[in-house]
């Protein structure tokens, strides 16, 4: 490869971008703009959820009941309704997500250690929503019933009830359960694509529409040598824009980088080569701009997005997704991400996922050479 041919190819790309200032404002722009939508707006808490009570007996301890559900910040109390005609209307007005509803003898039967009851009608609309609303309530309403259970024995003379197993909660990694410290490092790997994919996507399919490519054809220019040229100055695009989401990442957001930079450095690196060198396979495939735009939207910025366990848990999904999902390079960066920024492993725990983002751009790179090679012939 001639050096001097290399950064020919990589000088005029590098002024192709910044002339372009359309889409160097938005390759610059979006990284910014995704980590501050997706950082404020994106979260996996459900708290505040709007609830509408329905207290039929009026009792001291249904009134306990209720500010227990009052307190907590699982829940915010819209109104209390007086029959569940209102209760439904607010519901259907999406007023409120969930109706508690206690019944009429509910004193005079915990006071006869029967079992009271207490309704909870959910807006299942959103299931997901709607069954950790269940599961709030549930576990409000089963602590309340512990408390009563143990005022009777002791108002009895056993003596106060000791729990036979005593729970401590230590959480690694996450102390304050903040789904930020998870969305924030996923958003690089989905920035990192979008920039990649997308921009090289249409530089070959470019350089055909504008008839520049017959050219570059009757120029000394090689295929490697036209492909790394361009990669280059993409490189040190996504390489910038990488810098500028682990700046707000830490600065703006306070994500806590507990790993080595050198390594997130390196690992972006190869995700980045790998990522342009697909999106220069598909320019070069397509050698239309629309149609490689598209391409390279399916192919790679949806995948990242949805099968990369950025958004959606793996193990959740149906098992034939999750057998889709290992040839999505996204997934194993997001790995690596949440492993450096979050727990502060190394190279030991990481390797596996490392060695498949080498042999993905590896693959990805031959596959771009020969396809250059073959227009270019």
């Amino acid at each position: 490869m001639n050096w001097r041919r290399f950064r020919a190819i990589f000088h005029k790309e590098a002024l192709h971008i910044v002339r372009d200032w359309r889409s160097l404002m938005m390759a610059l722009a979006v990284p910014m703009l995704m980590l501050i939508l997706f950082g404020y707006a994106l979260t996996r808490y459900v708290d505040r959820i709007p609830t509408v009570i329905y207290d039929q007996d009026g009792s001291p301890q249904s009134r306990e009941l209720v500010e227990r559900f009052r307190g907590s910040r699982y829940f915010s109390i819209v109104e209390r309704q007086g029959d569940y005609r209102e209760i439904i209307q607010r519901i259907n007005h999406s007023k409120a997500i969930l109706g508690v509803v206690i019944d009429k003898d509910f004193a005079k039967t915990v006071s006869s250690n029967s079992v009271a009851r207490v309704q909870l009608l959910i807006d299942g609309s959103d299931s997901n929503t709607a069954s950790i609303a269940a599961g709030y309530a549930e576990a409000l309403i089963m602590a309340y019933s512990a408390e009563l259970r143990e005022q009777q024995i002791v108002r009895r003379g056993a003596g106060k009830m000791e729990t036979p197993i005593d729970v401590r909660l230590r959480v690694l990694y996450n102390n304050e359960l903040k789904s930020k410290n998870f969305i924030v490092p996923g958003l690089i790997a989905v920035i990192l694509m979008i920039i990649a994919a997308l921009l090289t996507s249409l530089t070959i399919a470019r350089e055909w529409e504008n008839g520049t490519m017959e050219q570059l054809l009757s120029t000394p220019v090689r295929p490697n040598e036209l492909l790394l040229g361009k990669l280059a100055a993409y490189f040190l695009l996504g390489m910038a824009d990488m810098a500028i989401a682990l700046a707000l990442g830490v600065g703006v957001f306070h994500v806590p980088l507990r790993g080595s930079l050198l390594l997130l450095t390196f690992a972006s690196a190869l995700y980045l080569f790998g990522a342009l060198c697909w999106g220069i396979f598909l320019s070069a495939v397509t050698r239309t701009q629309l149609l490689a735009y598209q391409a390279s939207l399916v192919s790679s910025f949806l995948p990242a997005f949805i099968l990369s366990g950025f958004i959606f848990s793996i193990s959740d999904m149906p098992l034939i997704i999750q057998q889709v999902t290992r040839i999505v390079p996204a997934r194993y960066f997001v790995a690596v991400l949440k492993g450096i920024f979050l727990k502060g492993v190394g190279v030991s725990v990481l390797w596996m996922d490392l060695l498949f983002l080498f042999v993905y751009a590896a693959i990805v790179f031959m596959l771009a050479s020969r396809k250059m090679r073959q227009k270019m012939a």
